[in-house]
């Protein structure tokens, strides 16, 4: 088939195929940077927090009365550990002062030295025992975990928050990365707390998530802070039996309220429930985008096949001519593809372009990162396809037109 009728037939009418293929172009560029997007929201939403098995784990928010002594509230701690650890399938039992991606806790600004006037990060900084690793299932990937021995107490009434700071801590690779950038290890170095405590590196955890889960690295700068505060609010974190949680944790919640003796102030949470909280948004820009995207495309196939019923409509004395000096069905048809794939070619060609002007536009302001060619790539396919199928049923209508009759009704 020659491509020059086609070309020289688009050329005398252009206005409507440069109105889609404008309509396409935009498309790609817009199809191409909000599927990238979804993929990074959904992917920021599944990212490991550092718990394993996030599905068995969950926890109680316990509050105690104000007028408890530092005293009295580790003894309380204790007695109430101990019962839920008869709680029949919670493996294992521990206590911390905020869990990840609670989107509630502390954090503490750190340096290098003192030397430094800007702080290098602001990590969460978890109040933990020796057993919080092991309950939670953290992956320490050098040096060690906490211990007895580590362990500091701090009376709120009487103390401020740097005195007696404990010595040693363990952190995630993520915030050593940050304060020792080009190491390899960092056991054994230290850094600074605020501007008042220095601290020294027992152990680094694989990962472990922020209270906020902020997006990139960030969101794991953690610190593992061995200290026992007797403060009104205290975490107990459970592991349960697989299978098993909201059935173990209902149980735990009424052993404790019964082993209290008087109402208590209990916040039953699980670490699915704060995932599911904190990544809500993610997932529901995802949901957003994909249906903008899936409309998007929708507008567009209803472009390309207005425009080629319009061109067929125009065109059916000409193709009555040609049927009847002999053209095929399948000739027809495969004029109206070619020309509908030129229209589209030349829009996803702007596309291209067009959605790499997005993305830089994008990374300058919101700080995404570089649009993958593949999502390009996968954009002008899905066009092409798109195009074909929409052109199919106008153009297998015009094939199909009786010569007679399209001369006729010219």
């Amino acid at each position: 088939m020659e491509i020059r009728p086609i070309l020289s037939s688009l050329l005398r009418t252009r206005t409507a195929p440069l109105l889609v293929a404008i309509q396409v172009a935009l498309s790609l560029a817009v199809l191409a940077n909000a599927l990238f997007i979804v993929h990074l929201r959904l992917q920021a939403a599944d990212r490991p927090s550092g718990i394993a098995e996030e599905e068995n784990v969950g926890y109680f928010g316990r509050t105690f009365a104000d007028q408890m002594k530092h005293p009295q509230v580790l003894a309380e701690w204790e007695r109430e550990l101990a019962v839920l650890r008869g709680v029949p399938g919670v493996k294992a039992v521990t206590w911390g002062s905020q869990m990840p991606m609670s989107t509630s806790g502390s954090s503490s600004s750190v340096r290098v030295n003192e030397k430094q006037e800007q702080e290098v990060a602001v990590p969460s900084v978890y109040f933990v025992g020796p057993q919080f690793v092991p309950v939670l299932g953290l992956q320490v990937v050098e040096g060690r975990n906490l211990t007895d021995a580590d362990m500091v107490d701090l009376d709120p009434e009487t103390q401020g928050y740097f005195d007696d700071f404990p010595k040693n801590v363990v952190i995630t690779r993520g915030l050593g990365e940050k304060l020792f950038p080009g190491e390899q290890s960092f056991v054994g170095k230290q850094f600074l707390f605020g501007k008042a405590a220095y601290v020294r590196i027992v152990g680094v955890l694989d990962r472990l998530q922020t209270t906020q889960a902020q997006h990139g690295a960030e969101g794991e700068y953690s610190v593992l802070l061995p200290r026992r505060v007797g403060q009104a609010r205290v975490r107990y974190i459970l592991r349960t039996e697989p299978g098993q949680r909201d059935k173990v944790m209902l149980a735990a919640e009424q052993a404790l309220r019964k082993a209290a003796g008087e109402p208590v102030r209990l916040q039953v949470r699980s670490v699915s429930d704060d995932r599911q909280r904190r990544y809500r948004n993610e997932r529901a820009m995802a949901s957003m985008l994909i249906a903008v995207s899936g409309l998007l495309l929708l507008v567009t196939a209803s472009g390309i096949v207005g425009l080629a019923s319009l061109r067929v409509t125009q065109r059916r004395k000409q193709i009555g001519v040609r049927r009847a000096l002999g053209a095929r069905r399948i000739d027809i048809l495969r004029y109206f593809l070619v020309e509908n794939l030129m229209i589209t070619s030349t829009g996803i060609v702007a596309g291209l372009f067009l959605g790499l002007a997005l993305n830089a536009l994008l990374e300058t302001r919101l700080g995404l990162p570089k649009l993958p060619v593949t999502y390009l790539a996968g954009g002008a396919l899905s066009l092409w396809v798109l195009g074909l199928l929409a052109v199919w049923g106008p153009a297998a209508r015009a094939a199909g037109t009786s010569p007679a009759i399209a001369t006729r009704t010219a």
